[in-house]
């Protein structure tokens, strides 16, 4: 689904299904400092109620919130 934000044209896109793999935290090992939230290229890594959420209708699976956590606490979960 795509859909019209503001009125520069900027579009919000549903990029799930382009991805092979995703990222998913591992709570045990989460600090929810906010590090892949800020590499995060499209904005799919939230924090709510201070806690560090992934929206998997965005995220595209480029592995750059796995690469820079400094607690490795994204394992890498292949699509099914």
């Amino acid at each position: 689904m795509k859909r019209a934000i503001g009125t520069q044209g900027l579009y919000i896109v549903n990029t799930a299904p382009w991805r092979n793999f995703r990222p998913e935290i591992d709570k045990t090992k989460c600090s929810n400092c906010g590090v892949c939230l800020a590499y995060c290229p499209v904005g799919s890594i939230e924090k709510h109620e201070g806690e560090i959420v992934i929206n998997y209708g965005h995220c595209k699976g480029c592995g750059i919130c796995r690469t820079e956590c400094p607690r490795k606490a994204m394992d890498w979960k292949e699509e099914k």
